[in-house]
């Protein structure tokens, strides 16, 4: 296939950034889309120009390393897809593709496709975390966890912190993010202990990093490659408004 890419080139986060054209030839349906990018940066680096730079890691849909906007969709065109898992089988002969970093306060640009998405770690920094000594490692039918409440759990677990909700947010929110982390293990004996300061932190933290409001569009999930649920949400208020009605931090 032979494809036009419109990039996103930007040298640093106080650079203005534009768009720029590069056609791409000779593209094999079953390449991946970051394989694709590798051509790109091929050609680009024979002609003597600037690779495009653009996160990556595992290429197996596991780290959420390949964070980019492709033609408008986070992770591109296929749902509970990845960008290093979408293929260029779904894309056409002649098709402009336009590729953009995710857009939000919270992920300033570093260069051109990579976006600084250290906020989400200092998230879970604040509280996403058990921190009582529980002595040795418990056998694993040791402490007794129902079916629904354990399968619940690692739904909200498989989060794989793409930031992919807050690129699809009109807002810019990180609520389905912040809230998989926080059922995760308010669902868990082990996490039951913090679950109060847990979720107090945490939003605290969201709004000191800037990200928006939800106001339940429901485009986070919608876009996100691993399926986690709006319930996560519902959970995330639930646990916020009984911390409150307790809390020491007023």
């Amino acid at each position: 296939m032979d494809l036009t890419l419109k990039v996103w080139r930007q040298k640093d986060r106080n650079t203005p950034g534009q768009l720029v054209t590069y056609p791409v030839k000779g593209v094999s349906p079953d390449m991946s889309f970051l394989e694709m990018l590798d051509v790109l940066n091929e050609d680009l680096l024979l002609k003597g120009e600037e690779p495009v730079a653009f996160d990556h890691d595992c290429r197996e849909g596991i780290c959420g390393m390949c964070s980019l906007f492709i033609n408008g969709r986070a992770h591109g065109p296929e749902r509970g897809t990845t960008t290093c898992q979408l293929h260029m089988r779904h894309f056409n002969h002649g098709d402009t593709i336009t590729i953009e970093p995710w857009r939000a306060a919270a992920f300033p640009v570093h260069k051109d496709l990579v976006v600084d998405r250290s906020a989400l770690d200092r998230i879970q920094q604040a509280g996403g975390y058990i921190s009582v000594n529980t002595g040795g490692v418990p056998d694993a039918n040791e402490i007794p966890i129902p079916k629904t409440i354990a399968d619940k759990a690692f739904d909200a677990a498989t989060c794989i912190q793409c930031g992919a909700c807050v690129a699809a947010c009109k807002n810019a929110s990180a609520m389905l993010f912040v809230s998989a982390k926080v059922s995760q293990l308010a669902l868990l004996p082990q996490g039951k202990t913090e679950r109060k300061t847990r979720v107090e932190n945490m939003v605290a933290q969201m709004d000191i990093e800037g990200f928006g409001a939800c106001t339940n569009t429901g485009a986070c999930a919608a876009e996100c490659p691993v399926g986690i649920s709006l319930e996560n949400i519902n959970m995330l208020r639930r646990e916020f408004i009984a911390a409150k009605a307790t809390s020491e931090n007023v």
